[in-house]
């Protein structure tokens, strides 16, 4: 038996048949830009076009989604980069488009759980996924499981407060580590710093020709990340850290260094859990919403 995984994101929607560890199909479609109900019939296409390609019988549907999400209700609160999406009660709407059976998760929670299963961190009992990208997002995953919390807040690691009073982030507090060290935190910097818009991949360029002031926002972006997964560290005790992301995964050595030399000075006198790059790169989300649906019927 198998189920079907749904990745929905602000412009694709990504849709797969996984079964016996694997991805069998993968079929991949633009987000409606009308929102609400054309996402639901566009995400049920991408099924069902993924469950003709791998042919197999299929049991229940996972679906990894962005937003604050109320669980126990199956609504997505707010999804800010796709439309039509507020307080919308997404899983009953593809249960009835499908007529299977819907598991939510947070599309960062859903990343965590494939590297811990499938990527990076698989033979650890506990892992701390970590996505430092345009935002910075987690999750933690334990005893096979994602661990939400009580209100289904967990792991939001990207909002825990690194510098009060710092740069105002998009949830609205000031000082948190998406605010100071995510790609739009970069690319805010170096526009003052240059008195220039300035993308990421300019940017990084730039920091790898040596330029200095390249260099100095690119290793402050990095020391804070690392500072944030050293109070990780001392608040989930993982087994073992996942990074992936655009910024991590392209920054290079040089922000790998000083990432690594804030968390270890963050930790002194504390026993550090090894940090190991993700694997999985972009599939990731689909296979973590597979694999939500997986462990909910004994799949997995």
């Amino acid at each position: 038996m198998s189920v079907v995984g749904i990745d929905l994101g602000g412009t694709k929607i990504a849709a797969g048949v996984f079964s016996e560890k694997a991805l069998r199909s993968k079929v991949t479609v633009p987000t409606p830009e009308d929102g609400g109900e054309a996402v639901v019939e566009a995400m049920a296409q991408a099924a069902r076009a993924a469950m003709r390609e791998a042919g197999m019988v299929v049991r229940s549907v996972g679906l990894g989604v962005p937003g604050p999400l109320d669980f126990k209700e199956g609504i997505i609160k707010f999804a800010p980069n796709i439309a039509g999406m507020l307080n919308f009660p997404v899983v009953a709407k593809l249960t009835a488009a499908l007529g299977l059976p819907v598991y939510l998760e947070n599309d960062a929670n859903a990343a965590a759980l494939a590297e811990h299963h499938l990527g990076a961190a698989q033979g650890a009992e506990s892992s701390l996924f970590v996505t430092v990208s345009t935002g910075i997002g987690g999750g933690f995953v334990m005893g096979g499981r994602v661990w939400r919390g009580a209100h289904g807040q967990g792991a939001e690691v990207g909002h825990v407060t690194v510098m009060p009073q710092g740069p105002v982030c998009g949830c609205g507090l000031d000082g948190c580590l998406e605010s100071v060290a995510a790609g739009r935190a970069l690319e805010r910097d170096a526009g003052y710093a240059y008195n220039t818009p300035m993308p990421t991949p300019e940017l990084f360029a730039r920091y790898r020709a040596g330029e200095t002031k390249a260099v100095r926002i690119v290793r402050q972006a990095a020391h804070f990340v690392g500072l944030g997964l050293a109070n990780f560290v001392k608040t989930f005790d993982p087994e073992v850290i996942v990074i992936g992301g655009g910024v991590a995964l392209h920054g290079g050595e040089g922000y790998m260094e000083a990432l690594l030399q804030a968390y270890q000075n963050y930790l002194e006198g504390w026993q550090p859990a090894p940090i190991r790059l993700a694997r999985l790169g972009t599939e990731a989300g689909l296979l973590g919403a597979a694999l939500t649906a997986a462990l909910e019927v004994g799949e997995v």
